[in-house]
């Protein structure tokens, strides 16, 4: 089906080099491989604490991505539990029109293919553990469980693997999260993510960093109080976000169990309302 918004692919690493060359171009400073430890928040002021050096600042934004030390750190209430689902990733070269996103399921897991820059595609699956703990290794799992589905069994035997291992990421959660934790204003995964059958990640990561650095101009000149800024950034990102979120969180629930599964794919082909209305309450609008 079409969709309303339309869109584009563009992979994380070329992207995230494009805001790296245009911040520096900005003047913004950037220190280069190094993680941080921990953040304390005392008398109205942030000290980052790095391996190598301790930073006084008045703000601190958390665009962290999904899961980071600094979460542990928090003790942020999603990293207490343990999540099931294991997310691999692969670029590859395949034979898909460019203008097209699809979505396979299989059991326990849905895998969704898109093109990026340079006519490449990312190749993209969520499972639960215990189909990797089954069969041991990632290439097992893929011979005996994705391949059951005949469309990625096809695109597995026939594609260009463009790397020799897959980016593998475990303990994803979809869990509730704060936008603003201990004062620290989180933005994109880091302050929830959507499950990826909804898609548009990347455009709520920059949506949500749109609504932040406006209220934080707003600061910066005095024009709202350090509560102020929290209050509605807060506000306004559960206005546009957790609807979505929860949206996502219930469709997912209908992926990976095989007879849920193929009830809801065949209930959206035969309804055209159903479809369109599961793609108003996940991807947005535009910003």
């Amino acid at each position: 089906m079409p969709l309303d918004l339309g869109g584009f692919g563009i992979s994380r690493f070329t992207f995230d080099d494009f805001l790296y060359k245009k911040a520096l171009a900005r003047g913004v400073s950037f220190i280069l491989n190094t993680e941080v430890d921990h953040i304390t928040y005392h008398d109205d002021q942030f000290v980052v604490q790095t391996g190598i050096n301790t930073y006084t600042t008045d703000l601190v934004i958390g665009s962290f991505g999904k899961r980071s030390r600094v979460d542990m750190t928090l003790k942020r209430d999603f990293i207490q539990s343990r999540s099931p689902y294991v997310g691999v990733k692969y670029h590859i070269r395949t034979d898909q029109p460019s203008d097209l996103i699809s979505l396979h399921n299989f059991k326990e897991g849905y895998c969704g293919l898109s093109q990026i820059e340079d006519e490449k595609f990312t190749l993209c699956y969520l499972t639960h553990r215990n189909n990797l703990k089954s069969y041991g290794t990632i290439q097992a799992m893929e011979t005996e469980v994705l391949s059951k589905n005949p469309f990625l069994k096809s695109v597995f035997q026939n594609s260009e693997f463009l790397y020799d291992r897959p980016e593998v990421i475990n303990e994803i959660t979809f869990a509730t999260k704060s936008p603003v934790e201990n004062h620290i204003l989180m933005a994109g995964d880091a302050a929830g993510m959507i499950t990826p059958l909804c898609g548009n990640g990347m455009a709520m990561a920059i949506h949500s960093a749109k609504i932040l650095s406006e209220l934080v101009v707003e600061y910066s000149s005095g024009k709202l109080s350090r509560d102020q800024l929290e209050r509605r950034y807060s506000s306004e990102w559960k206005s546009q976000f957790a609807a979505r979120l929860w949206a996502g969180r219930q469709i997912q629930k209908l992926f990976g169990d095989v007879w849920a599964s193929n009830l809801a794919v065949n209930l959206i082909r035969r309804s055209r309302p159903i479809a369109n209305m599961i793609l108003r309450k996940t991807h947005g609008q535009p910003f």
